[in-house]
This record gives C-alpha cells, sequence and structure tokens, in this order.
C-alpha cells in the first residue's frame, strides 16, 4: 500500500486565512448595507427617480438634482450655512472642555470612578429623543412630565445674570455669541464623553520619567502643562477633532440630516441623494483642509 502524506499549510498561510475567516462577515455587511447602497445613493443623485408599484424607475437627468438642492430648494442652503456655523464654534468648545476634564479626571482623589462614568453616561443613552427630552425640545415627544424635568437642564438666564451683574456695555454680536454658548451648555458636555476617553488615554500614555524630570528642573504646572502634557495630546487633538465633525454633522438634531430624511420619507430619492452627497463633499473637504493644518502642528514621538 502506498501512503500519500497530506500536506499541511504553513503557519502564516493559516494564520491570514483566520484572518480573513474572522473579517468575511463584516465584508460582507460592508459590500451589502454600504458599498451598493452608496453607489446605488450616488446613481439616484444623477437620475429623476419615479417610484412605481414594487419598483423605482430611473432617468438620467444630469445636475439638475444638485441645481435643485443649492438654488430652488428653501431650506437645504439655509440648513447648510448654519450647520456649518454651529460646527465651526462648538467644535473648539468641545475639545478644550473634554482636555480640561480630561486633565481633572486624570488626578487622584475619590469618586473618581464615578466621575468618569458620569461624562461617558451621555455616550450609553445618546439618543435623540433622550436629548430631545433633556435639552427641553418637547415639538415631537409632547411629555409635559418631560418637558417639566427638562427645566433642569434650562440655561436661559444667561440674559438675566448679565443684566444682574451690570453688564450692558456688549455689543449685540456679542451678547448673541455669549448667549448661543449658554444655551449649548448641556449640549457641548452632551458630546464630549468619547473626547475625554480619548484624550485620558493620551494622558495616561505620558512616562512618569516625563514628571520627575520635571519635578526636578523645578516647572510649575502651568509649564508642565504646556511643555509635557500637551505635546503628548496633540495627536489625540486631530483625531478629536475628526471625531467631533463627524459627530456634529450626523448628529440627530442636525436640520440637514433632518431635511435629507424629510425628503426621503416622500419618495424624492433624487433630490435627498444630491443633497446628501454635496453635504459629505463638504464635509471631507473641511476635514481634509483642517487635518492638513492641525497636523503642522502635531508633535509625534519618534523612538
Amino acid at each position: 500500500m502506498s501512503s500519500k502524506k497530506t500536506r499541511k499549510l504553513p503557519y502564516q498561510r493559516r494564520k491570514a486565512l483566520y484572518g480573513y475567516g474572522f473579517i468575511s462577515l463584516w465584508l460582507v455587511g460592508t459590500v451589502i448595507f454600504f458599498l451598493i447602497p452608496l453607489i446605488q445613493s450616488l446613481r439616484y443623485s444623477f437620475c429623476e427617480v419615479k417610484v412605481n408599484p414594487g419598483s423605482l424607475e430611473t432617468e438620467f437627468a444630469g445636475l439638475k438634482k444638485y441645481i435643485y438642492a443649492l438654488n430652488e430648494d428653501q431650506y437645504y442652503t439655509e440648513y447648510l450655512s448654519s450647520t456649518l456655523l454651529e460646527t465651526l464654534w462648538k467644535t473648539p468648545l468641545i475639545l478644550i472642555f473634554s482636555l480640561f476634564i480630561a486633565v481633572i479626571l486624570n488626578q487622584k482623589f475619590r469618586g473618581r470612578t464615578l466621575a468618569r462614568a458620569v461624562f461617558f453616561l451621555p455616550v450609553i443613552i445618546a439618543t435623540g429623543p433622550v436629548f430631545k427630552i433633556i435639552s427641553g425640545d418637547m415639538s415631537k415627544t409632547g411629555n409635559t412630565g418631560a418637558q417639566r424635568f427638562s427645566t433642569m437642564f434650562s440655561t436661559d438666564l444667561i440674559g438675566e445674570l448679565m443684566e444682574f451683574l451690570g453688564i450692558y456695555g456688549l455689543s449685540d454680536k456679542m451678547n448673541t455669541m455669549i448667549s448661543a454658548v449658554a444655551d449649548n451648555i448641556f449640549g457641548i458636555v452632551w458630546s464630549s464623553g468619547i473626547q475625554i476617553i480619548l484624550f485620558l488615554a493620551a494622558l495616561q500614555n505620558i512616562p512618569s520619567s516625563a514628571r520627575e524630570a520635571a519635578e526636578v528642573e523645578g516647572a510649575t504646572a502651568w509649564e508642565y502643562f504646556w511643555k509635557i502634557t500637551f505635546p503628548y495630546v496633540t495627536p489625540f487633538i486631530l483625531a478629536n477633532f475628526i471625531y467631533t465633525v463627524i459627530d456634529s454633522f450626523t448628529s440627530p438634531m442636525n436640520q440637514v440630516m433632518n431635511r435629507i430624511l424629510e425628503l426621503k420619507s416622500q419618495w424624492d430619492f433624487g433630490e435627498a441623494s444630491a443633497m446628501a452627497w454635496i453635504y459629505f463633499a463638504i464635509v471631507l473637504a473641511a476635514i481634509g483642509i483642517v487635518t492638513f493644518i492641525v497636523n503642522k502642528f502635531v508633535y509625534y514621538e519618534v523612538d
């Protein structure tokens, strides 16, 4: 009898096959639920889409839907400009607040674990209805009990506080900016959970030798922050910036997203797709430009 030895695959090849098997379900899901709808929406943005029972008919329309979104729709450009402006001033505030809280939570004090859990809690319950209830937007919930609960988080007293302090000399633009920031304090805190966690990870990666060297040299806490802490967290500033911008542009409270979903619910797939792709191009361009600029000031540790 002649016996043939079974040929075994090399170890590296088996490891590669295990990896492909592990991500196979993710790849299938990405192709079916992401790539195909993405290409389909791009096609719809250049077509006149007619809804028939059980099917969709498409007819090529060129840039007609994009022209409609930018020139004819009465809401889209207004919502787009207000969303961009809100993101422009809210993103730096979220980053500054997140870094400030992360520095505090990195200290040793009683109840530190509870404090970290409180700031991360919005990430767990960050749903549209919950945020609307707490922030006082009862237009869609109609829940009077929730409306009374939301008054605990009201920040409309900023005008009365400025009047009490005798602050009258500010311009209308300055008053508007201060009121806008004050009215969005809860939203800023609500949107900072992930950023705080990332900054905490950066702070915990600072070697103890750096602090010991700073203490030997007699560095103050202010000098330690700007010369040791801040350079180490700059890569995470860039990561948090990208995350914050994307999170802001896809927020359930976003007017542009609501307008796109509203048109989609009305079966206007061509108009909704064109608006979504314009929105995507603007977001991608903004992230690319700011990333290019900020990346020049990021400190990367070289071994």
